[in-house]
């Protein structure tokens, strides 16, 4: 990137307002940031999109992607911590085995309606996708497209190997202290609560497929080609609805939204305006 060329993108971040919150929901709070451009140069005010972060993530992990989303679409972008997660509130218990759809079901409602949407679209990594695709199936009148990132539709056992070695990754003192920068001293359920749900038998069952046919916006599936957490299968299935696509991102991993930022980006930005 040349040097003008940084120099106009701070200037374009300047003009973002951030906005940080919280909203009152079963358990606890939740924590939410906004990011919005300046109005004026979109009277229209089209409809936000909303980020759902992966099994380890929250607001703050998602970096520079919010912003530049914000600029580039010129639209309003959202962000929120799960419970457990990040600046919202500590969970005790584990999810259950149903959490996919709990997220989707129980509280993304009391997020739209508390923050007044009618209409968004929503953008999800890894198993936030999965939670957008739920989403969008259960608000077919208020989603107007969905994007997926790095997402599973099933239980692979690609997936489940990862997520094993990923456990006794988080076992050392040092690579669970990366995480608490970002989730405190909620770091260790936040690991736990991702393996153990995911390498429960109770769990080896759950699929997308049912939700995807309910599915009626378009669909992008974004998958890297060097996926550790899961192979091309996953945006094979994923862009089989009505109105589905997929990319599949060269030397790329499991958060293409980091590796390849400006890509991904432009991805976006190409696909809705369909």
């Amino acid at each position: 990137m040349s040097e003008s060329t940084q120099s106009i993108e701070r200037e374009a971040w300047k003009n973002v307002q951030i906005v940080e919150s919280t909203l009152n929901v079963p358990g606890g709070r939740l924590f939410v940031k906004r990011w919005i451009p300046p109005i004026e140069d979109n009277p229209r005010n089209p409809p936000p999109i909303i980020l759902f972060h992966d099994s380890v993530g929250c607001v703050e992990m998602w970096r520079h992607f919010p912003i530049a989303l914000a600029i580039r679409l010129n639209r309003t972008v959202i962000a929120y911590d799960r419970l457990g997660y990040g600046r919202s509130s500590e969970r005790q218990e584990f999810p259950s085995i149903r959490f996919v759809r709990e997220e989707a079901e129980k509280f993304f409602p009391l997020i739209s309606s508390g923050l007044g949407l009618s209409k968004y679209l929503l953008f999800g990594h890894s198993v936030g996708g999965a939670m957008a695709v739920i989403a969008a199936a259960l608000f077919p009148n208020e989603c107007e497209a969905v994007i997926t990132e790095a997402s599973q539709a099933f239980v692979e056992i690609k997936t489940l190997k990862a997520i094993a070695a990923a456990k006794e990754k988080f076992k050392h003192p040092a690579e669970l202290e990366k995480l608490a920068r970002f989730h405190g001293k909620k770091a260790r359920w936040v690991v736990d609560a991702w393996t153990e749900t995911w390498l429960t038998p109770e769990f080896a069952d759950w699929s997308l497929r049912e939700d995807l046919a309910q599915v009626q916006c378009p669909l992008l599936a974004i998958h890297g080609d060097r996926d550790e957490y899961g192979s091309d299968a996953f945006p094979e299935v994923l862009a089989s609805v009505r109105c589905g696509d997929k990319l599949i991102v060269q030397n790329c991993g499991h958060v293409p939204h980091r590796e390849h930022e400006g890509l991904i980006v432009e991805a976006v930005a190409r696909f809705l305006p369909r």
